[in-house]
């Protein structure tokens, strides 16, 4: 391998495979003397260095096409063969600290029956987790299980943001008599939001790594096709659990709305029915305000007891009638 050009920061790791499990971490001048008669290579760039752009284009005999795919800065899962490779887009949650989940971070691979080459800008557990099995002696032993580890890792880490999400949902549903509405309408946004996000990356993760099982390549044999078929069922598995976070989620808004409506309702009624009650009075009580002659009882100084009294009538009336009726 012919590699004038020196890669130090671009490089994340280089490991040779040594069939058994584990590996030999390399450095770039080791790199650059590989040959496939050495073992299995996998190297894993950060593709916005420059130097690994220059490599990748000039010196790494890559397609152009897969070049271009590594090295691409938006890409969605997913598989193409080319001749006996493979190029795979793969995403996974994002476990950094600080940052979202549903923020998920890339993964792009070229796999070949003699090496390995991924790229990715930012930090991906799954791929230290692989490293971790590579430096206690019981990692993949070829390029195949590089990837059904590493696809398996991906899977396993998202199982825990899944498992958050169903616990969220699960508090919001028992917050629902909350009287702090508002907070909680807006924490079921954000929640339905990021199941959106995850169903949008995921569902075609699914569909690349059933493409995975049925490609055609060499070196990919029938063991690592039943383990990656594991891998699908449980991939097929958090999916099913978002939609149903995202199915209750809905149902938790609509019960929402419903409670806000029937409370407006209730409200509603209750000024309806004093509304019923006060109109009769307002309107003797204006009748008898009017400033002509001719009120009856204005000489009389018992009218306004009186009055009174005929206005409590004319209520008491009233409650019994909405009572006989059922409206109160």
């Amino acid at each position: 391998m012919k590699n004038p050009i020196q890669i130090s920061e671009g490089l994340a790791h280089a490991y040779l495979l040594d069939g058994q499990g584990g590996a030999k971490s390399l450095s770039w001048s080791e790199v650059t003397r590989w040959n496939p008669s050495m073992g299995k290579l996998w190297l894993h760039f950060f593709y916005t260095d420059e130097n690994v752009q220059a490599w990748m284009h000039q010196h790494s005999g890559l397609a152009p096409l897969v070049t271009q795919a590594l090295l691409l800065e938006e890409t969605r899962p997913r598989v193409a063969a080319l001749e006996d490779g493979l190029l795979i887009a793969l995403r996974g949650v994002n476990l950094n600290p600080g940052a979202n989940p549903e923020d998920m971070v890339s993964i792009r691979l070229w796999i070949d029956e003699n090496w390995v080459v991924s790229t990715h800008q930012r930090s991906l557990l799954s791929t230290k987790d692989v490293l971790a099995q590579l430096d206690r002696g019981k990692g993949p032993r070829n390029n195949a299980e590089i990837l059904v580890n590493l696809c398996d890792s991906l899977i396993w880490r998202m199982s825990d943001t899944v498992t958050l999400l169903e616990d969220n949902m699960a508090e919001l549903e028992d917050s629902t008599l909350s009287e702090n509405r508002s907070a909680l309408r807006f924490e079921l946004s954000s929640l339905r939001r990021q199941t959106i996000t995850l169903r949008r990356y995921l569902s075609p993760q699914r569909e690349a790594i059933n493409r995975l099982m049925v490609e055609n390549v060499s070196w990919f044999e029938d063991d690592n096709r039943m383990k990656m078929r594991e891998v699908s069922d449980r991939l097929i598995r958090h999916l099913e659990d978002i939609d149903a976070v995202r199915e209750r989620a809905a149902v938790t808004h609509e019960e929402l709305l419903s409670r806000a409506s029937e409370q407006l309702n209730e409200r509603m009624y209750v000024l309806s029915i004093l509304s019923a009650i006060f109109l009769p009075l307002g309107f003797f009580t204006g009748l008898l305000g009017i400033n002509v002659g001719g009120i009856p009882g204005a000489d009389n100084p018992q009218a306004f007891v009186i009055f009174i009294g005929i206005l409590g009538l004319i209520v008491g009336f009233q409650v019994w009638l909405f009572k006989r009726k059922n409206w109160l």
